[in-house]
């Protein structure tokens, strides 16, 4: 499961870079059922003037909007960095069936950093989460961004 975990996300990073490329913070996300994408989302909070155009959270809305329903079940989320609060609070509601991560966030991760929130009893539904896939490549982008930026360099 490995490779297929490397080779989705690589779509999110792609996606990410793409999010970098449009001025945003580069994280990018996909959701695949039965080993089709069927949703892609990218961070645009910046073009939407909006702090819920999170890359997961544009990703579900694809993802759903696909298939025509608002449960993702049986589904796997690829994102670039670990989720926050708000989306994976959003991942429960999407009754998503695992969430495949690659850097941790120690600001804001709401799955392992600061939160556990995939697997909190008291929530109607949990998922199931893998961390570190391609995780150098996803840390690397996130740094160089960031450094960027702080040099007066970014958008």
């Amino acid at each position: 499961m490995i490779l297929k975990d490397e080779i989705y996300m690589q779509q999110a990073l792609r996606l990410a870079r793409e999010a970098e490329e449009n001025g945003e913070v580069p994280i990018g996300a996909v959701v695949v059922k039965d080993g089709i994408i069927i949703g892609k989302g990218r961070n645009r909070t910046e073009a939407l003037c909006d702090p819920t155009a999170h890359a997961e959270m544009d990703a579900i809305t694809a993802a759903t909007s696909t298939i025509n329903a608002k449960m993702l079940e049986g589904a796997t989320l690829y994102v670039t960095l670990e989720p926050c609060t708000m989306c994976a609070g959003a991942l429960v509601l999407a009754r998503i069936e695992r969430v495949v991560f690659g850097a941790s966030d120690p600001k804001a991760g709401a799955l392992v950093s600061l939160y556990r929130l995939h697997d909190d009893p008291r929530l109607n539904h949990r998922f199931v989460i893998t961390e570190g896939i391609l995780e150098p490549e996803c840390s690397e982008l996130l740094t160089k961004f960031f450094k960027k930026l702080r040099k007066g360099n970014g958008k």
